[in-house]
């Protein structure tokens, strides 16, 4: 058993910005850091394009911002939230400079080389080349490895939060005092399952994108804190809003992840165009090629089924090749190792799963409806998305929200204690699996579903397709889990399960097609605004 004072699930920017900000504060506080894999892995590693934020008040403005980001939501960000978070962006920007994260400059070095991507109004992204998920995460951990307060446990999983379900109590989402005391986490090193209490748990376990078959997220990114966090009765909300980004490297010898070609790309002045080398988007939106990550990821996805083709293409040949060089050196590499020449040839792109704009519901705060349990990232719903996120607005997001959720529980964990008598992990009357094909021909089914028919475009018919052959995954999951010892690839498909269950069950209570989420059977917009909460 370990017991800590805070217990942070997850080592991407919102969680390792959360333990530095708490354990600079109170050097008395032990932090406790899991990550499934190794420390650096996440889906902050990945991202390229950068983190937005105003920085040139001469010409950029909260307000410019504000109204960006509430375009790019489609009516449904909740508008406090995005104030707070372009207000206070900023200030947590710096922090991360302050802590060592390098972002490109100008040539004379005298201010920051400022990026537009899609839906932006005004250049304002910072950016590491095109790798500044890399840079930004390795500032984290050069910090978060400084300070002394701060354990770091590699390779254990996450299995369930321990909430009063585990003394034996009946628990139901409307319950108003469910308490979360910690989590069961298998070590990987020794297949063990520990038992973790904390004075208080905060989970930012980050994406779902493993829950398609072509994903930009990592491997890890299985959905395992808003599963958890469901599965012990918490709230989540907006699951249907998943957005696709519009330009993946279209490889037909299959990556997982695919690889990304950043928005930043068209930012810079690439074109989107059709194999015979004809411009498509403004047929969609007058802002062409830099339309909202929506309406491009749509149009491309059109474009492939009118023609009948697997990709459509990103004109890049047009840009002064230092330049290119300059900003892209990881996207020209990964294009030259597989035979295309971004400066000779059209680069071939395809929609991908990218980012899940629902999440944990969370306030201002980042408090889940569960006592003492907080979520930051990618995993939450705070409300600054709303049906469609700002590109690079999500590493921002994280920032602001691990400094909000560190205030409130510097305030607070005086007051909580560790709870006594959490029993065991009871694994008596389960054996080894037999056959691991069980579970590795599931995530392929899972997979398949959901790439058919809960994608871009949706109907009633394909949700309810979905959801029948769910059940039935889910059922078969069930009983290898309640006969079976535990393993990572089966916490995994169960996690999965519940994922895509939650984003079709959102999907078919929206009756309109909003943001990303696009149906057939209503294709318009209504005229009232609501959330779903699950």
């Amino acid at each position: 058993m370990i017991e800590t004072d805070v217990l942070i699930i997850g080592s991407g920017i919102g969680g390792l910005s959360t333990a530095i900000k708490i354990a600079e504060a109170r050097p008395d506080l032990s932090v406790t850091v899991l990550t499934k894999t190794i420390e650096g892995e996440s889906n902050t590693r990945y991202a390229q394009g950068g983190v937005a934020a105003v920085w040139d008040v001469e010409v950029d403005s909260y307000t410019k911002h504000k109204e960006d980001t509430l375009d790019a939501g489609d009516g449904l960000c909740d508008e406090a939230i995005v104030d707070i978070v372009v207000s206070e962006g900023p200030a947590r920007v710096q922090d991360i400079i302050d802590w060592g994260a390098r972002f490109d400059k100008t040539k004379d070095a005298s201010q920051y080389d400022l990026a537009r991507e899609g839906g932006h109004s005004e250049k304002r992204i910072l950016h590491y080349k095109d790798l500044t998920g890399w840079e930004m995460q390795r500032a984290l951990m050069a910090k978060a490895d400084a300070l002394p307060n701060i354990s770091i446990h590699e390779h254990y999983f996450a299995v369930d939060l321990i909430t009063q379900h585990h003394l034996g109590m009946s628990v139901t989402r409307l319950m108003q005092h469910i308490q979360c005391f910690g989590t069961y986490a298998l070590n990987k090193k020794n297949n063990v399952i520990e038992t973790i209490l904390a004075r208080t748990t905060v989970v930012a376990t980050g994406g779902t994108g493993q829950v398609y078959r072509a994903t930009t997220n990592p491997v890890i990114a299985t959905g395992d804190g808003i599963s958890m966090a469901y599965r012990a009765k918490a709230w989540t909300e907006n699951m249907e809003f998943v957005q696709f980004h519009p330009t993946s490297l279209y490889n037909p010898g299959g990556d997982n992840p695919v690889f990304l070609v950043s928005e930043a790309v068209r930012g810079f002045g690439a074109i989107l165009k059709s194999k015979e080398g004809e411009e498509f988007m403004h047929k969609y939106d007058e802002r062409k090629s830099l339309a909202p990550r929506d309406i491009v990821a749509r149009a491309i996805d059109n474009e492939m089924k009118i023609r009948g083709e697997d990709c459509m293409y990103l004109d890049c040949r047009h840009i002064n090749q230092e330049d290119f060089l300059a900003h892209f050196p990881t996207i020209y590499d990964k294009c030259k190792s597989i035979g295309i020449d971004p400066m000779q040839d059209m680069i071939p792109v395809a929609p991908a799963c990218h980012y899940m704009c629902g999440g944990i519901k969370v306030d201002a705060l980042g408090q889940t409806s569960i006592h003492q349990m907080y979520a930051v990232g990618e995993c939450t719903s705070t409300g600054l998305h709303g049906a469609n996120r700002l590109a690079s607005n999500s590493l921002l997001e994280a920032m602001v929200f691990a400094q909000r959720i560190a205030d409130d529980v510097l305030v607070k964990i005086d007051n909580w204690s560790i709870q006594k008598g959490i029993p065991d992990w009871n694994a008596s009357g389960t054996t080894d699996p037999k056959e691991m094909v069980l579970i590795t021909q599931s995530i392929k089914e899972l997979k398949e579903i959901m790439s058919s028919y809960v994608g871009i475009v949706r109907s009633n018919v394909r949700l309810k397709r979905a959801l029948d052959r769910l059940e039935l995954l889910y059922r078969e999951t069930e009983e290898i889990y309640n006969t079976t010892t535990i393993s990572p690839q089966l916490c995994e498909l169960r996690n999965l399960i519940t994922i895509a269950y939650l984003i079709t069950r959102s999907a078919r209570l929206r009756r309109e097609s909003r943001g990303l989420h696009y149906t057939t059977d209503y294709p318009e917009k209504a005229e009232f605004v609501q959330t779903n909460v699950i």
